[in-house]
């Protein structure tokens, strides 16, 4: 049996090697990047292990052989899942290998345009100590922290925020407002954490109904000087919605990973907002979380074409239609 690696951006695969060895299947780096070139490379192959590229009901009709996919990380926007589930083919992820250390960056995004030391570092770099650029800085206890999506990450995020001494509070769709998490994190709705929050954080999957879920009407409804912090998926916010805001003094920082186009074009307007703190979509990398994560994403795909029960599968009735 074959697997077939359509793309990736790390600089080593020991670890999906090491399991590919041990079940006996023959492992295959490629670097597609476009529909044809995922289906030029994974010719024969029974399984895919996908990190950006295009997995479409088109690569998967002209791929016939496969009977599984991968993908390197939590979202599955690249992936047609309903196309997959319809060709009986087994779709995982691995959704809580960077729990710690997504949520670990948007705090860190969080704390540093509280005490706004990314603009005091360049300032400084540039030869001016005055605080007038950043002022006013706030005491973290004073603070209300907004979660928008209360999942694994968001719920970690907000743990750690609360740690802090930031008041929290948090909305999410599958969460009745009013009520309290298991970690006593307050639920509100998502006009109510808007409107009442100087920190917002957003962990939403990207779909249909969260795509621009940041726009210029529901930044209006945050309050004047309120940060957005952003680790979860580009598309969630409008980029010039943001840059807008920013540019106003709307919104007094915004610390964001994730880009509507990655990597961030060079002629991105964010590039020019000194109040932005910019990663380069970094917040799942520790050393233990890639290690994991490369690990998990060929044992979930081992198990499939051995005929067990991967760790995570996003459309486990392919797998009984099929007696696994």
């Amino acid at each position: 049996m074959k697997i077939v690696i359509t793309d990736l951006d790390q600089d080593r695969i020991t670890e999906e090697q090491a399991v590919a060895d041990a079940a006996g299947i023959e492992l295959v780096l490629a670097q597609a990047r476009t529909e044809d070139e995922v289906i030029e490379a994974a010719r024969g192959a029974e399984a895919l292990l996908v990190q950006y590229a295009p997995i479409t009901r088109r690569v998967l009709e002209a791929l016939p052989a496969v009977r599984a996919v991968g993908r390197y990380g939590v979202g599955v926007d690249t992936l047609d899942v309903e196309a997959a589930t319809e060709l009986g083919v087994a779709v995982s992820n691995v959704p809580d290998y960077g729990t710690e250390d997504v949520s670990d960056h948007a705090i860190a995004l969080a704390v540093s345009l509280s005490r706004g030391v990314v603009e005091l570092d360049r300032n400084l770099r540039a030869g001016t100590t005055s605080l007038t650029p950043v002022k006013p800085l706030h005491r973290i206890r004073t603070r209300t922290f907004g979660v928008i999506g209360l999942g694994r990450i968001g719920a970690a995020t907000a743990r750690k925020a609360r740690a802090l001494g930031f008041a929290v509070h948090g909305y999410d769709p599958m969460r009745e407002p009013g009520t309290t998490t298991e970690d006593g994190i307050a639920v509100r709705t998502q006009d109510e954490v808007l409107a009442g929050s100087d920190v917002i954080s957003l962990h939403v999957p990207l779909t249909e109904q969260t795509h621009h879920l940041i726009t210029t009407g529901t930044l209006a409804r945050m309050r004047p000087g309120a940060m957005l912090v952003n680790t979860s998926r580009g598309g969630v916010v409008d980029t010039a919605a943001v840059v807008e805001a920013l540019r106003s003094g709307h919104l007094r920082g915004a610390g964001l990973d994730v880009f509507e186009t990655e990597p961030l074009p060079q002629d991105s307007p964010l590039r020019d907002c000194p109040t932005a703190v910019l990663t380069p979509h970094a917040s799942w990398y520790s050393e233990e979380s890639e290690t994991e994560l490369k690990r998990r994403v060929i044992e979930n795909v081992v198990e499939v074409l051995a005929g067990r029960t991967p760790r995570n599968i996003l459309n486990p009735e392919v797998l009984s239609s099929s007696g696994a």
